[in-house]
């Protein structure tokens, strides 16, 4: 089968297409044939391996991962003797549960992962980019108990988990205030924003407003600098957070009032189900920003390098 393949950390130059062999499924897992992927944010950073951090936990030297890409939709092709909750001919997308192996035209997963049966009115390529930013949202959304009528700041609202963030946090109920750079408000109005804060025009922790809930999407903002626009029982979530943001969330969390949320994120197949029956019921719409084919995967690692993406970069297989 054709993969997008990497053994050296770098550049996107060390992402090549070449051939390797088709995976075969085990006697609890389905074959799925990947009709579409997408490039996100951490498959840049372990690429680059930035921070360095990464070599510690996927490799000091090389990757152990080679086939990067951690969504995917795709039809199912064959299964397992044990497998009783898909058949053959599925359409379905999901998350690899940090399997990786997405950026290939096959992949294997468990029956039990984080997968689900596609929405029948979208694409593959607008159900391959909801799994990323919808499950990463839907995490920090749920551990954060957003209520009716919270005020919830998010920060880097027009990236994938941003784009998410806002749509999960209207659902529920949250009154919503988004902010981006000039040419992305029109984007965070049409689908839910209440306010758009233009960072280009407006220091959000300047403006004397506080709210509930502050997510940052994009670790843009010093966190001491958020505090001020945060209120005093408030909570905090860095999902993009590494290790220094989350020593400062955690200490922040044991000296104050305020709720620090960062770290790993957990989903499950009940997740990406949520996120589908969101999706059917017009709840959560896919954003696409640009589309690239397997072979066009260095453009697209830069495009996503550059930090401008409007909601996600799909890929199609």
């Amino acid at each position: 089968m054709k993969a997008v393949v990497f053994t050296q950390y770098g550049s996107p130059e060390v992402l090549q297409v070449k051939q390797v062999a088709k995976p075969t499924p085990k006697d609890n897992e389905i074959l799925l044939r990947i009709k579409a992927t997408a490039v996100n944010s951490g498959e840049v950073r372990l690429r680059k391996a930035d921070p360095f951090a990464v070599r510690f936990l996927f490799g000091l030297t090389k990757p152990k991962i080679n086939i990067l890409g951690v969504v995917f939709s795709g039809e199912v092709e064959s299964i397992g003797k044990d497998v009783k909750t898909f058949k053959i001919g599925d359409e379905v997308f999901g998350h690899t549960d940090m399997s990786f192996g997405t950026y290939a035209e096959y992949k294997c997963m468990r029956e039990n992962g984080s997968i689900a049966l596609k929405p029948a009115h979208i694409s593959h390529k607008e159900a391959a980019v909801i799994p990323f930013g919808g499950t990463t949202a839907l995490h920090f959304i749920k551990k954060a108990n957003i209520k009716q009528g919270q005020k919830v700041l998010i920060v880097g609202a027009s990236g994938a988990v941003g784009t998410a963030a806002i749509q999960l946090a209207k659902y529920f109920g949250a009154v919503v205030t988004g902010v981006c750079s000039t040419a992305n408000i029109a984007l965070l109005k049409s689908i839910g924003a209440d306010e758009v804060i233009d960072y280009t025009k407006e220091d959000f922790s300047e403006n004397g407003k506080t709210y509930d809930v502050i997510f940052d999407a994009v670790k843009t903002i010093p966190i001491f600098r958020s505090l001020k626009s945060l209120n005093k029982k408030g909570t905090l979530i860095l999902s993009a957070g590494m290790a220094k943001e989350m020593f400062q969330g955690l200490w922040i969390s044991k000296t104050t009032n305020i709720k620090v949320l960062s770290g790993l994120i957990k989903h499950n197949a009940e997740d990406i189900l949520f996120l589908k029956q969101l999706i059917e019921d017009g709840n959560l719409k896919p954003i696409i920003d640009r589309t690239y084919t397997l072979e066009q995967m260095k453009e697209a690692h830069t495009y996503v390098e550059k930090g401008h993406k409007k909601g996600n970069v799909a890929i199609e297989i």
